[in-house]
């Protein structure tokens, strides 16, 4: 595999990205405060409610000058602090974050859908409605190693395999690379984009909510909260 993609631009007025609800915004993130002061802030209020340092997660996988900060900025640095060898990804080992988002919000529903009833299916959850979901908007215009119809990354696109995927990103990450844009594998006309880092990203704004309804097996029906309309979703 060669070392490194080609570096492409893109502009994407809208992108989108689906979330789990359970996590509440970081006040530390949302607060107008400058981001090189916030390991010190975090330590001492670790000192006086250790349930904060778990709030804030790991500081340390994003360098100060990468950080941002002011309302909304929580949806953009969690993907990052928050990581765990249980949690991986395409382009994500369990070692660092990756914030995730589709151009399309078809795209972003496949996607979440998929890796949803997976979970569902994996902890035995029994069929019926999850109402855990939040969409964020917002817009990406940066440069990104290009993943889409590059052959000889093809490894990287294996739709239960990541070992390739991961591996490059580890390689691009270490070399301070932006992140990847790429083809989705769970939606053929949808595109991807898969960010290194949190400042290569607009800060996004939560749209609607939604609620999956798990049948046992995948994700056959999605509820968009704010309209109360229910949607089929089709088989593959």
């Amino acid at each position: 595999m060669p070392n490194h993609p080609p570096v492409t631009s893109i502009r994407w007025a809208t992108a989108h990205r689906i979330i789990s609800s359970r996590f509440p915004p970081t006040s530390l993130f949302e607060d107008i405060a400058d981001p090189a002061d916030w390991d010190a802030i975090a330590l001492g209020e670790s000192r006086t409610n250790p349930r904060n340092m778990a709030e804030i997660g790991k500081l340390a996988l994003v360098p100060p000058e990468r950080r941002v900060a002011g309302p909304g900025a929580s949806y953009a640095m969690a993907p990052f602090v928050h990581v765990s060898p249980l949690h991986r990804g395409r382009f994500n080992d369990g070692t660092f974050g990756v914030y995730y988002a589709a151009e399309r919000f078809e795209t972003a529903l496949a996607e979440k859908m998929f890796h949803s009833a997976r979970l569902f299916a994996a902890s035995q959850e029994e069929p019926g409605w999850f109402s855990q979901y939040r969409v964020l908007i917002g817009s990406i215009t940066n440069e990104f190693h290009e993943i889409r119809g590059q052959g000889a990354f093809f490894d990287c696109l294996a739709p239960d395999d990541y070992s390739a995927s991961q591996q490059l990103a580890r390689s691009l990450r270490a070399d301070q690379s932006n992140g990847v844009v790429y083809p989705s594998v769970r939606d053929r006309e949808g595109e991807c984009v898969g960010a290194f880092w949190p400042d290569v990203i607009d800060i996004p704004v939560q749209a609607s909510h939604l609620s999956f309804h798990f049948d046992g097996s995948r994700v056959d029906l999605f509820r968009d909260e704010t309209e109360n309309a229910i949607y089929r979703v089709a088989e593959a």
